[in-house]
Order: structure tokens, then C-alpha cells, then sequence
């Protein structure tokens, strides 16, 4: 009695088709699961710099605001609430690239456009009082000596050796409300930036394009899902 099989050519299509659909898939759960991680760790940082927020103003009896802490005192008084941190420096926090031909260490903005905030140089505005790598590897960036501008913190969420640190895609910024003490994703309400056609926008060429997309990425369900790959 003979045996049936199937032939060289039969097993040749079939792992064909299984090679066609692996190829349509996989891209898809590759972007999946990279959008999985970015939420989750930027629900862990928001969640770390809020409880060393609210242990400060426990055991201090303050509100963290620029009217308890004028001039670059926050940043001191708001490290020691973290377990253990490293204070950066050109050689141990920031990323080369390579831009003109000239290498730079740099945070691009949300959509890589000509303006970027060179950390080397001491950086943008808005994080250039302080610069911390944290236990699980999250880069913690502060500005808090510009009056009216609240207190701010930004986080790379990934730390800044792993791409792409990009605003509104692995770094994000929150604000410090001067009343209350919250700690609000920068873009809502009540926020320094949050116009967010200006700063959380795939058209604006604002230089600080993407630094109002934390408030988007806790409200829109597939944020990170549609990030530019």
C-alpha cells in the first residue's frame, strides 16, 4: 500500500505562503509591541516623578512651585525623593550625531526638523537646570528658573542611548501646577505649551513640535500605535 505525502513543490508553495503572510505580519506585531513598550514606560515614568513629587511636598509641607523654590533650587531639593541617580554630564548622557558634519549631542524635535536642543551647549530652555539618569534608566530633564513658566519636567523614556529621542515619541514633557503641586502632562489646560496645532502637530515647524504630545499621548487610545516609524 503506497503512502501519500506531499511533494518537493507542494512544501516549496506552502512555506512560500507562510514566508508572504510572516512578511505582512510581522511588521505589524514588530509596531505593535513597540508601541506597547513606549506607553508602558512612560505610564512608569509619569508614575515615578509623581510619587517623588508627592513625597517632596509631604515631608516638606510645600507646594513644589517657583514661589517655594526661586531660581535653580528645585532641582537639588526634587533629586534627593529618587532612589539613586547619576548627574549627567557631555560624556555620560547625551547621544552623538552626526549633523553638517559636525558631531553633535542632541534631542531631535517631534518632527526632526533643522532646530534642535543641543544639550552639549546646555540645551533648550526647558531642561536646562538639571539632567539625571534614574535607576531604570529614564533621563530626567528640568527647567525651573523661567518665570511664569511653571516648574518642568521632561523625561526620555527610554534613556538617551536608545532611539529615536524624539518629542512626543520616547521624551515627554510635564508641568508642575504653581497652585496645587499636580503634576500635569504638558498640553492640557493650564499647561505652558499647550497649543497643541503649535506644539503636537505633523505640520508645525515650531521648534518645540511635539513638546505639548504628552497630554495626546494619555488621551488618544492608539497614540503610540501611529507614530512615524
Amino acid at each position: 500500500m503506497r503512502k501519500k505525502a506531499f511533494t518537493l513543490a507542494e512544501v516549496l508553495i506552502t512555506l512560500g505562503i507562510i514566508g508572504v503572510v510572516a512578511a505582512m505580519t510581522l511588521p505589524v506585531v514588530i509596531n505593535n509591541s513597540r508601541a506597547k513598550e513606549l506607553e508602558t514606560q512612560l505610564k512608569t515614568s509619569y508614575s515615578i516623578l509623581q510619587q517623588a513629587l508627592q513625597m517632596m511636598q509631604a515631608d516638606t509641607g510645600m507646594i513644589a512651585n517657583q514661589t517655594n523654590y526661586p531660581g535653580q533650587t528645585f532641582g537639588n531639593a526634587f533629586i534627593k525623593y529618587f532612589k539613586q541617580t547619576v548627574k549627567c554630564s557631555e560624556d555620560n548622557c547625551l547621544v552623538s550625531d552626526m549633523e553638517d558634519g559636525t558631531v553633535k549631542s542632541t534631542f531631535k524635535n517631534y518632527k526632526n526638523y533643522n532646530r534642535t536642543a543641543n544639550l552639549t551647549r546646555g540645551g533648550n530652555m526647558i531642561y536646562d537646570e538639571g539632567k539625571y539618569i534614574l535607576t531604570n534608566n529614564m533621563l530626567l530633564l528640568i527647567e525651573c528658573n523661567t518665570p511664569n513658566w511653571g516648574i518642568i519636567l521632561t523625561v526620555d523614556i527610554n534613556g538617551p542611548n536608545k532611539r529615536p529621542n524624539v518629542y512626543g515619541q520616547d521624551l515627554f514633557s510635564f508641568n508642575i501646577e504653581e497652585k496645587t503641586g499636580k503634576l500635569l502632562p504638558m498640553g492640557v489646560e493650564g499647561t505652558h505649551y499647550n497649543d497643541l496645532n503649535k506644539y503636537c502637530s505633523k505640520t508645525s515647524t515650531d521648534g518645540l513640535n511635539g513638546v505639548a504630545c504628552t497630554y495626546k499621548a494619555f488621551t488618544e487610545k492608539d497614540f503610540f500605535k501611529n507614530l512615524p516609524k
